[in-house]
């Protein structure tokens, strides 16, 4: 996301269409992303929640109070920063309208470009609203917390738990939440099935991978998952099934932070977006992580779109690399340390 929607976030306030948060205020922030600035005058005390590790660890490091989920509530004032996800932003004004005491104040903000007009009608129908602003390319609105808590059963009935091919739990905002990604699938059904040793999940997700290597190669004697969401990791502990050994589960950004463990294979499906822009450098980078995570004569096997250039990438990490399968969109590498 850009910097943008953050600025429109704050408008209100600058704008003295809102009441700045007094001293001794408890100010909620949902959906907190690094890089915004406080109005002069903001004196309450802010409390982030942002399950993406590198947003968390780049707030905490900006020496915020940051958790990856709502830990408390009675809040004075919620922000929310809605993103492209609209079962997500609606979740989180659910979060906020519950954790916020009655007669609170909840801002909401987002981009033109990511339906935050649409979501700015849809809680009218729920809450009148008491105002909005467009500014940075996005709009601000806002209301006061009503006395019940109505809006947010409502919110969160239209958004439930799925169950993807009845057996896999996700929520709204998590990647591929509603199906079983494609190149996830084209990836499992190529993998060898003699994975033995120790194998670990690199974007792991809500654990579909995992959950099919752990079925299906009985001689693992360890299967770590790493992720990045902090939610989809918690959903993939309940997702993995049984396995051979205990499953592990690191909530890590593979990008910032070290990997301690070494494995015998490692399995992959990074993400080459963060915004709409495809970014292959992202991709290039957990294959230089995973080469570090493996043992000598280690394994790996990831999935790419077919356009993205890993082949250099991988040349230049591993002693081999082949391509061993494709589709219409999707190409699966194998590559041995």
């Amino acid at each position: 996301m850009s910097a943008e929607p953050l600025k429109t976030l704050f408008h209100p306030f600058e704008a003295e269409a809102v009441s700045l948060p007094r001293k001794g205020e408890r100010v909620l922030f949902l959906g907190a992303e690094p890089g915004f600035r406080l109005p002069e005058g903001f004196d309450a005390a802010l409390h982030l929640v942002q399950g993406f590790r590198p947003h968390f660890r780049a707030l905490q490091g900006a020496g915020f109070t940051v958790t990856p989920r709502l830990e408390s509530e009675g809040f004075d004032v919620a922000l929310v920063l809605a993103g492209r996800h609209r079962g997500q932003n609606e979740l989180r004004i659910a979060e906020a309208i519950e954790c916020v005491r009655p007669g609170g104040s909840i801002i909401v903000a987002g981009a033109k470009d990511d339906g935050i007009a649409s979501l700015r009608k849809r809680i009218d129908e729920l809450v009148p609203l008491d105002g909005h602003l467009p500014k940075h390319h996005g709009i601000a609105f806002w209301f006061h917390r009503p006395a019940d808590a109505a809006a947010a059963a409502a919110l969160r009935a239209a958004n439930p738990a799925l169950l993807v091919e009845n057996k896999f739990r996700t929520a709204p905002g998590m990647f591929s939440f509603d199906k079983i990604d494609a190149g996830s699938r084209l990836l499992v059904d190529n993998l060898p099935g003699d994975l033995r040793g120790s194998v670990a999940d690199f974007c792991a997700g809500w654990g579909y991978v995992a959950a099919e290597v752990a079925a299906r190669s009985p001689g693992i004697s360890a299967l770590d998952l790493y992720e990045a969401e902090f939610d989809a990791l918690e959903a993939a502990k309940g997702n993995i099934g049984n396995t051979a050994a205990e499953p592990g589960f690191f909530w890590i950004d593979l990008l910032g932070e070290p990997v301690e463990r070494r494995y015998d294979a490692i399995v992959m499906n990074p993400p080459f977006h963060r915004s709409r822009a495809t970014e292959p450098e992202i991709g290039a980078g957990m294959i230089r992580t995973a080469v570090k995570a493996l043992k000598p004569g280690g394994r790996l096997f990831m999935v790419a779109n077919r356009q993205l250039p890993y082949e250099p990438v991988l040349a230049a990490a591993f002693s081999s690399h082949a391509e061993i399968a494709r589709d219409g969109m999707f190409k699966i590498f194998a590559a041995r340390r």
